[in-house]
């Protein structure tokens, strides 16, 4: 029986994809193309649609006897849903909802959910657990955090068991170079030196470096790709052996400082990078890092990508050889 991949042709959709296809399990994409890239999709049944259409969705569920679904079908930018928060609520929200109840219809019993540390908001205490108060501070954590809810209610109602995985910064690309990370427009630190390594842009901005951090710089917590992909899967392992849903965070269990990142990308690219301080942007919290030793103790998950050279070395071979990314 295949696994329903929403938003598969996404960043770490492609990479669950990928490892799904590895371990020998049928696949099935569910993706509108408005973020991911045909490209990114190495295998399985691909089916064009949208969360938000009722119709599209039923038919992938009525052509298919689905045994679980993993859902990264969302908008993920902070500063974009702060202006606007209807249309990712209508997404991220309406979407889920649409997908569980189709789920309910069609007696499928188990779904992972790509949540996110969003849900936090600002952290009273660092590692961050699982047990912490959830408080976003954007909507876009609210709408991951509003989903946890329903997933939840869904659980108790209609017997949908869940996983639910926060992670923080997902990074690098698979290790064969053959997938990578191609977001437009890219927001996310590591792709956005690596541009100035190719010289696409002329420098990086850190914005702030008066934090109460080791070198002043923001410290966050990177988790390579691929080892969030077999996350997801052991996740899923889990809820359908135990028939219980699960949360947990997924993180490095460290946190690396922007200039770190920035230094240690310059001694893998071999190339200067300039970086230029900028002020303080609102709302960006000194430190985040992630407690995954739930995920550790209860899953078996063993990061084998964990270092910060492996994560920018993988993410610098896949862009050096793809510096336009996936080809529209």
């Amino acid at each position: 029986m295949p696994i329903l991949v929403c938003g598969g042709a996404g960043y770490i959709g492609s990479h669950i994809v990928a490892r799904l296809l590895e371990n020998g399990k049928e696949v099935i994409v569910f993706d509108n193309f408005e973020k991911g890239h045909r490209d990114a999709i190495l295998g399985g049944r691909v089916y064009n649609g949208d969360l938000r259409e009722e119709n599209s969705l039923d038919k992938v569920f009525k052509e298919n006897e689905i045994e679980a679904v993993i859902d990264f079908a969302a908008y993920s930018l902070v500063g974009e849903s702060v202006n606007e928060p209807i249309r990712y609520f209508q997404n991220n929200v309406g979407g889920t909802l649409n997908l569980i109840d189709t789920m309910k219809k069609y007696g499928v019993k188990y779904i992972v959910f790509s949540s996110t540390a969003a849900t936090y908001g600002e952290p009273k205490s660092i590692p961050i657990l699982e047990n912490a108060q959830t408080d976003p501070t954007n909507p876009y954590g609210e709408s991951k955090l509003t989903v946890e809810k329903i997933l939840k209610w869904s659980d108790r109602a209609y017997g949908i068991k869940y996983a639910a995985l926060r992670y923080f910064n997902a990074a690098g690309a698979q290790v064969d170079g053959v997938i990578g990370e191609d977001h437009r427009p890219e927001s996310h630190l590591i792709p956005i030196i690596l541009q100035v390594a190719l010289k696409k842009r002329d420098k990086i901005f850190v914005f702030g470096d008066d934090y109460n951090t080791q070198d002043g710089t923001c410290v966050r917590d990177y988790v390579h790709v691929t080892d969030l992909a077999d996350a997801h899967i052991l996740a899923l392992k889990k809820i359908m052996e135990d028939g219980e849903s699960k949360t947990y965070n997924l993180g490095n269990g460290r946190g690396f400082s922007v200039k770190e990142v920035i230094e240690t990308s310059r001694q893998v690219t071999g190339e200067k990078i300039e970086a230029e301080v900028a002020p303080r942007r609102a709302g960006d919290p000194a430190v985040l890092v992630a407690s995954s030793r739930k995920a550790r103790e209860e899953l078996g998950w063993n990061p084998k990508y964990n270092s910060l050279e492996t994560i920018i070395e993988t993410a610098w071979n896949w862009h050096k050889n793809h510096p336009y990314g996936y080809k529209k």
